[in-house]
This record gives C-alpha cells, structure tokens and sequence, in this order.
C-alpha cells in the first residue's frame, strides 16, 4: 500500500512559517512570494482536515495541530538531513571505482595504488581494467581513465599528460660491440609491434632509416605485452608511448636507444560527471593521477635532453 504523503513544498512552507510566526519572513527564507507560502499551507491543511495556524491581532500563531505536527515535521527533516549527509559522507570517502585500459593499469596504475592507499586510507579503491568506454549514467563507475583526444561532451576531462612514441629496449642491447649505437642498428634486431607495423614503419621513416625488415617480428594486440617484452630483456625493441613505458623507464628496467620520438593524436584523459567532480574522494583521486604524472615527466626529464619530435602516427590505445 503506497504512503499517502503531503508535497515537500507543502511541508517546507509550513516548518519555516512555523518557526518564524510569519508567512512574510518564511517566504524570504524560501524565495518564494507570500502569497506561494500561504497557499501551500492552505493545501496542507486542506489535506488534512485541520487548521494549522491562526491569525490574532496582525500576528500568526500555530495551532495546538500544527504544534503537534511540527514536531513531526521537523523530526522527519532532521532525519532526511542527517541521512543525506551520511551517504554523501559514504560516498565522498568510501568507495572509488575506477575503470582504465589493460594497458594502462598493467604499466601505470597498479604498481603505484600502494602508495595511495597508504596516503588515503578511507578511499576504498576498486579498478576494473576494460577498454569498453563506461556509461556514467548507467554504470556504477566514479571516474575513467581514457585514451583519446580528449572529446566527451557532457562530462569533466582532464589531460593526465602529453605524449609521445618512441623505441624501447633493455639496457643490455646497448652493451658491447654489437649494441645499438644507430637506427640502423636495428637491422639486427627483432621489431615488437602492437596491432599492426605502421607506427615502426613511420618512425623508421622519420629517421632516415633503410634496411630494415618490418616484416618480421612479433605483433602484440597489447602495448603493454610489448613492452614487457623488452623489459624481460629478450633481444628485441619495442616502440612506446610516454605513460606506458614511464615506470620501467625511471626503475632502469628500460632505456631509450635513441631521442627520436613521433607525435601521437592522442593521449589518457581523467574522465568523470560534472555533477561529481568536486566530491572530495574523486577529486583527491584526480589530483594524485596528475602530481604522479608530473613526477613522472620531472623524471623522464632528467634520463635525457629532450627528444626530436616529428608529425603524427597512428595511437597505442
């Protein structure tokens, strides 16, 4: 059987009449006119059969009802009150679920979530690794990490940082006699691709180099087995972006053999509703992603001088 309840309106113009004695300054309080607050209390009263207030002599008084029903009243808004900031509470701190590509959780995000957790204890971390592009509305999901160009119309974007394409390898390969010294020196070793051969054939280009066979070697359908492919030391070089090869970069596991890197359209962009930015538990969220990035960039700074850049190629996702 459905509640049989009176409209909030209804109610809230009788609380604030109720406590000021006054449909004038229970109207200011509201924003509404005068004359909206008497008849949503005519309403109610209609509603239920009683008189609430009365008038004597220029001033409103409430009724022995409508003291009775104040009590009511103002019970059940402290309740909703206090109920309202408990979940926001829950929600603000609690738990954040984060959605990313396999790629960037295997390369970036994961191995850092210690160090979050230690510094934000009530945040609840969950990561679901997926590269379906979540729907806000329908999904329980907080915030998404996405790559792109950064185009999602009806939602708060911000880059996590700039990137760029470039080989690869263990520090091993460039040991010895026969270690890379040259582009061309790449002749000699296996190529690890990522869905296709076009992002090594462009970046031979870029750099002058003839020779050397793309037509062998392995092709991943995920950057970051590439990349672990390098770092396990096999004898081969990888091409890499910026944000997945950071890590392994600053801990050694990596080097860059050379400066050379291309342009990429597009880059990993914080993602989440307008409407849930500003909540404490995301935003602690998205300032921490942005101040690893930074770190990471202040890093990666220091390994080199600053690559050569040329025109746009094809993106890792």
């Amino acid at each position: 059987m459905g509640r049989c309840l009176p409209s909030l309106n209804a109610l809230k113009a009788f609380e604030a009449a109720a406590r000021h004695e006054s449909f004038t300054r229970a109207a200011a309080e509201l924003h509404v006119t005068q004359g909206a607050v008497s008849h949503q209390v005519k309403g109610l009263e209609d509603s239920l059969g009683l008189k609430l207030f009365r008038r004597e002599r220029q001033r409103l008084a409430i009724t022995e009802a409508g003291r009775s029903y104040l009590e009511v009243v103002r019970d059940a808004f402290d309740r909703l009150a206090a109920g309202t900031e408990r979940l926001l509470e829950r929600e603000n701190r609690g738990v954040l679920t984060v959605t990313t590509s396999p790629n960037f959780a295997a390369k970036w995000l994961v191995h850092r979530l210690g160090g979050f957790a230690a510094a934000h204890p009530g945040i609840d971390m969950r990561v679901s690794a997926s590269l379906h592009h979540v729907d806000f509305a329908r999904e329980d999901i907080d915030l998404a990490i996405r790559h792109g160009d950064g185009t999602w119309p009806g939602l708060a974007v911000t880059r996590l940082c700039e990137e760029e394409l470039f080989p690869v390898c263990s520090p091993r390969l460039l040991a010895g006699r026969e270690g890379l010294r040259t582009p061309g020196d790449l002749a000699r070793q296996t190529l690890f691709y990522v869905n296709n051969r076009d992002e090594w054939r462009a970046w031979l280009e870029a750099a002058g180099v003839a020779g050397v066979d793309v037509s062998r070697g392995p092709v991943f359908n995920q950057a970051s087995m590439a990349i672990d492919a390098a770092v396990d030391g096999q004898e081969g070089v990888a091409l890499a972006r910026t944000t997945l090869a950071a890590h392994d970069l600053l801990t050694g596991r990596l080097v860059r053999p050379f400066e050379l890197a291309l342009k990429v359209p597009y880059a990993y962009w914080i993602v989440c509703p307008k409407a849930t930015a500003a909540r404490p538990k995301i935003a602690t969220f998205r300032d921490w992603l942005l101040a690893e990035a930074a770190a990471d960039a202040r890093g990666l700074s220091k390994l080199a001088g600053l690559p050569q850049t040329l025109g746009p190629t094809q993106n890792q996702a």
